[in-house]
């Protein structure tokens, strides 16, 4: 096992497996910039399957647990259950985990489940149908979204996280709501925080609903208790119903960072390696995997890449300490969430 300056080892990976979206959400992809014309990487550019599998495994040497796939839209990348397959097969990798808006699931739903698939998350700002809307981009129906949910739980990935992203004057008016729906389901709303991923959403303070105004506003309608993290790294701080129905989980990043155990890796869709969500330069891979480099040789790469990390730009946010990556970042659809 690896570990950076901070001591921190590598468990998680996080793969982009796609630059694609169908969505225009406007903190991630947004449609003036992102329209018709917008040209996203050909094919060449990004990892196979093969060449992802190959990655994977050198990985869990190094200590990677755990594998998340992301976009883009995941389920935009073709036979991305093939993916699934391959990598359910490697040894030491525990959980095989995708996070998805949610549109297309109805149509992949026992297919991700059969090919191994641990667990699903479902993004899903809002219940009401014109926010939802507004925030997708594309003026898509909420009720697809709830219908896939139906389909993923019939396929039987359940319980599900739910993910929204909270904005001031945006969808905060909606929270109540979406914990109300799912309270009883045993599905997870994880509310989180408006972050300034990227250089392209337009980020201000003033837009982020504060974790703990998030839970006041839900523990004034169903009491809620906090309940101690699963395992160590857990970005969710828990809150369950004092009722008994459930749980709630709120990211907060931006008030609370957790940079002191992040344990993710983010490789890109075109094979760049991301030691944190909000850096500004990758580690190629790709090349050398291209090149011939073997397997000892790229594990080379990589742990020098990790073990020279010293990524806290949350933490270094909140003292207002000027960041070394705060002037360009990666955006959110090259690295996943």
């Amino acid at each position: 096992m690896i570990k950076d300056t901070f001591n921190r080892p590598v468990k998680d990976l996080r793969i982009s497996v796609t630059d694609r979206c169908n969505f225009r959400c406007p903190y991630c992809m947004p449609a003036d910039l992102y329209g018709e014309k917008y040209t996203f990487l050909p094919k060449s550019d990004i990892l196979d399957f093969e060449e992802v599998s190959r990655l994977v495994n050198i990985f869990e040497g190094l200590g990677v647990e755990k594998v998340r796939l992301t976009g883009g839209e995941p389920l935009m990348r073709e036979n991305v259950e093939k993916l699934v397959s391959m990598l359910s097969g490697i040894d030491g990798i525990k959980d095989i985990a995708l996070t998805t808006n949610g549109y297309i699931l109805h149509k992949k739903a026992k297919a991700l489940k059969k090919a191994g698939l641990s667990r699903l998350t479902i993004s899903l700002d809002s219940l009401d149908d014109e926010v939802f809307k507004k925030l997708n981009g594309r003026e898509y129906s909420v009720d697809i979204v709830l219908k896939a949910i139906d389909k993923a739980v019939k396929a039987g990935f359940d319980p599900l996280k739910i993910n929204a992203v909270i904005q001031k004057g945006i969808n905060d008016h909606t929270i109540v709501d979406l914990a109300r729906h799912f309270r009883g389901t045993g599905h997870i709303v994880r509310f989180i925080e408006f972050m300034d991923v990227g250089t392209i959403n337009s980020w201000n303070f003033e837009h982020v609903v504060p974790a703990g105004e998030i839970l006041g506003m839900i523990d004034a309608v169903f009491p809620l208790e906090p309940v101690e993290k699963n395992y160590p790294g857990e970005v969710a701080n828990r809150y369950r119903y004092k009722d008994g129905k459930g749980e709630i989980g709120i990211i907060a990043s931006v008030t609370k960072p957790f940079c002191g155990n992040c344990t993710r890796l983010r490789l890109s869709t075109d094979g760049r390696l991301f030691t944190c969500l909000f850096a500004s330069r990758g580690t190629d891979i790709r090349k050398p995997l291209r090149d011939g480099a073997s397997d000892n040789e790229i594990r080379e790469i990589i742990a020098h890449t990790w073990s020279n990390r010293t990524d806290r730009y949350s933490e270094e946010r909140t003292t207002d300490k000027p960041s070394k990556i705060s002037a360009k970042k990666i955006e959110m659809y090259q690295i996943g969430g």
